[in-house]
């Protein structure tokens, strides 16, 4: 039995003793196991998306890797560990927690376009790519966003584009931004 993870996030104090329990592990498994380098494959159709073992908890069928994934140094790893031991992990869930109030807040923009110019860039092994509906969002994404410069799909990439695929982001930006 298992629950979508937004759900496993909305009771204060769950996730957090899940995740604070052991940050460095957390870090890795959550980190590498976003990224093809740190062993993301394929999805199979019919895999659950986003899904939370009830008997278990978000990092329960995660392994960690043996070798930090390329565009993962221990430095940056060592910093995070210490900035989220400092902090821990409450103000990041509190953003799925706010979920309903954020509708309620933004009720008034249902249907808005996002008018700016705009660039829309991820990873082909994304799993957001794999929720339901997220095909057709993007292939109509704009009608949503007029000015859309660019859709980009970077090929063999999770879901920490910016890290895993730091040059063609870079590149895909500093592009987008000189055609402004």
């Amino acid at each position: 039995d298992s629950m979508f993870y937004v759900l496993y996030f909305q009771e204060p104090g769950v996730a957090e003793a899940e995740l604070e329990r052991d940050v460095r592990q957390t870090l890795l498994k959550m980190l590498a196991g976003g990224s093809v380098a740190g062993g993301l494959g394929e999805r199979l159709p019919g895999d659950p998306i986003g899904m939370v073992r009830r008997d278990g908890g978000l990092l329960t069928d995660r392994s960690a890797p043996t070798s930090l994934p390329n565009w993962l140094t221990q430095a940056d790893l060592d910093f995070y560990i210490g900035e989220f031991e400092r902090t821990g992990f409450r103000g990041g869930l509190n953003w799925y927690r706010n979920a309903d109030k954020n509708w309620e807040l933004l009720a008034s923009l249902a249907g808005a376009k996002v008018t700016v110019p705009a660039l829309y860039m991820v990873g082909d092994r994304d799993l957001i790519l794999a929720f339901q509906g997220m095909d057709k969002v993007v292939a109509n994404l704009a009608s949503l966003v007029p000015q859309l410069r660019a859709k980009i799909i970077l090929p063999g990439c999770g879901h920490w584009t910016q890290q895993e695929r730091a040059p063609e982001v870079n590149a895909a930006m500093i592009d987008f931004l000189r055609q402004l």
